[in-house]
Formats: structure tokens, C-alpha cells, sequence
């Protein structure tokens, strides 16, 4: 909320400024730790940790997708983890939930059958994002739901590293109000469910983790991504010259905090699947590269706030010779 007037603050409802309402007891899992570079990484997969973690389950060996990451000529790739590997690794199934009638009694028969059904809704109305974009901004999100109380017009929900509840006025912009009639223009958004019936670990986890990361390590970018990064970030800065300020926070969170949460995560699944160090040089590889992102974004920052030119290029270089000592080892180690 920095940044914002006092008479902006005296404008809004009390709805507005009382604290979200809680959920059950949720402790986060360490890899949301408040001290990481990245605490939170991208709603899809800060969802997925913490719904593994609930169940029991070891998040840090799902993370060998963040292998595979490139460059997508105008943001780093938006990871998450494979369908197929969380089947593999937990016996957790994500299926595509058909939507074609009201989204909210669709969440219920699901939830009802100790499903959780993750939507996109619209981070305007989650009070969890007080001061980002909760009666800010309107911004698409992933939510995950566990119950829901239609008297009570009541949700319970992950969202990105936590658990939380909304509940009336909120409750209603993201359903709409009991019977009325949905906008036939409208389209209804993207939902999956997660089904736990068949749900256990893997007898042996690492050894599957690690087959499976090396079945990510084959699917790595041919060419260095934080050097196309690199060749591409001009045109971007060009970009973002042009838009609002407002625009910076969009272009960040696609870049570098894509970038740097990607290889801490790499980082933190290297120290899990082998706890005896093998792989320890190359995990701090993954936390310099994470740090590196951190340190731009933070200087990218302050060059669009003071509307100069930022030009990165010598940290990038840095980042890509890591990158390159990086999976020079892992080639090296991974079976």
C-alpha cells in the first residue's frame, strides 16, 4: 500500500481495510520461507507446493521442471510442473473440470467429493492481496479451492504461498450474486480439480525425482536463455518506455522474477535429491543466478521510477557464464 494517498485510503469501505478473514491453521512449506530470494514464485506452482505439502507429500521432487525453462522471446517461461509427474511421483490426478453451468455449484459437487478445484478468478477480489491488487487492480490468478459454503456465501482457498477465506461482497464478484442469470458474453475461465483417491508417494521418491529430472535435463533450451534474454532485453525496455508505470510490475514478473524463482527452485530440488552435496556446487549455481535476477529487478526498478535507461547486459553475461558452468555439471552427474 506505499505510495498510495491518505484521502485514496480514507475512500475505501471498511469491507476494504479489515484484515482477511482466516482460514484453518496453514503453516507454509520452507520453500515459501520469508528469507528465500523468491518467496513467492508464480500462483500455479506457490499453489501446487503448498497442496502437496497439505497432503504429506514432498514438494522439492516435483521441481525438476524448472530445468526446461527458455527464453520465450518476450518472457522467460511460466513454469510448472507436469500433469504426468505429479501423477508419478504423488498419485495425485489433475483433471480439466467442465465448466457449463454455475462455476459455484460445479466447486461444490467437486470439493463435496474432497476434490480441490483450481480456477482463475480475478485478484481484484481476493483479500489476501491487500495492497497488491485486492479493489486495486484487476489482475488473472489461480486459486485453489477447498470448501465451499454456499449459505454462507464462503470460500477456503490456496492462493500463491497461503490459505485463506473470503467470504460476502467477495464471494459474489467472483460467483455472482445468488440467481442471477449469467451473462451469455461472458466466458466462463479455465478450471482443473485435483483428485486424491489414488494418492500415495512413490516407494522410492529421489529415484524416481531424479529419473525424472534428467528427463527435463533432455528437454533443456538448445541455446543459453539468459543470453537470448540478454540479446532481446532492448526492445523490451523500449516496450516498457512506452506504457505506464504501472507496466514495469507486469514486464518484471514475466522476466526476472521468472528467471530467479525458477533457478532457486532448482536450486532447493538439487540439495533434495542428493542430501550427500554431489550436487551442492550446482545448487549454488542455481541461487546465484536466482540472487543475480533479484539484484536486476530491483535496479530495473528504480531506472523506470527515475526514466532512464537500464542496461543490464553485464550482469546477464555474468548470469549466462553460471548458467553454462551449471549444466556443464549437471551433464556431468545426472544419469
Amino acid at each position: 500500500m506505499a505510495g498510495r494517498t491518505q484521502s485514496a485510503l480514507l475512500s475505501r469501505s471498511d469491507a476494504e481495510l479489515t484484515p482477511p478473514k482466516p482460514a484453518k491453521p496453514h503453516f507454509r512449506h520452507a520453500l515459501h520461507h520469508a528469507e528465500r530470494d523468491w518467496p513467492q514464485t508464480n500462483c500455479y506452482v506457490d499453489l501446487m507446493i503448498e497442496l502437496v505439502a497439505m497432503r504429506g507429500f514432498e514438494p522439492e521432487a516435483m521441481l525438476g521442471f524448472t530445468l526446461a525453462q527458455d527464453c520465450e522471446e518476450d518472457h522467460f517461461t511460466f513454469f510448472k510442473p507436469r500433469l504426468a509427474d505429479l501423477e508419478r511421483l504423488y498419485g495425485l490426478r489433475v483433471e480439466e473440470l467442465a465448466l457449463y453451468d454455475r462455476l459455484d455449484d460445479h466447486i461444490e459437487r467437486q470439493t463435496a467429493r474432497g476434490r480441490v478445484v483450481m480456477v482463475e478468478v480475478d485478484g481484484y477480489h481476493l483479500p489476501d492481496t491487500r495492497g497488491v491488487t485486492y479493489r486495486i487492480d484487476h489482475s488473472k490468478t489461480t486459486i485453489g479451492v477447498t470448501e465451499i459454503d454456499m449459505r454462507a456465501r464462503r470460500i477456503d482457498y490456496f492462493h500463491n504461498d497461503g490459505y485463506f477465506a473470503l467470504d460476502g461482497e467477495d464471494f459474489d464478484a467472483i460467483f455472482g450474486r445468488a440467481g442471477e442469470a449469467r451473462d451469455p458474453s461472458s466466458l466462463f475461465p479455465y478450471a482443473e480439480f485435483v483428485r486424491f483417491d489414488r494418492e500415495r508417494p512413490h516407494r522410492d521418491l529421489r529415484a524416481l525425482a531424479e529419473a525424472l529430472a534428467s528427463e527435463h535435463f533432455a528437454r533443456r533450451p538448445s541455446d543459453n536463455p539468459i543470453r537470448a534474454f540478454a540479446a532481446r532485453f532492448p526492445a523490451l525496455w523500449n516496450v516498457l518506455e512506452a506504457r505506464p508505470p504501472c507496466f514495469f510490475h507486469s514486464l518484471a514478473f514475466n522476466t526476472f522474477r521468472q528467471l530467479g524463482a525458477n533457478f532457486e527452485l532448482l536450486g532447493s530440488h538439487l540439495d533434495w535429491l542428493r542430501p550427500d552435496g554431489d550436487l551442492a556446487a550446482e545448487a549454488d549455481a542455481c541461487r546465484r543466478i536466482s540472487a543475480g535476477a533479484k539484484a536486476m529487478q530491483f535496479q530495473a526498478a528504480r531506472a523506470s521510477a527515475r526514466k532512464r535507461v537500464y542496461d543490464p547486459r553485464e550482469t546477464l553475461d555474468e548470469l549466462a557464464a553460471v548458467y553454462d558452468g551449471l549444466f556443464a555439471g549437471l551433464s556431468a552427474k545426472l544419469r
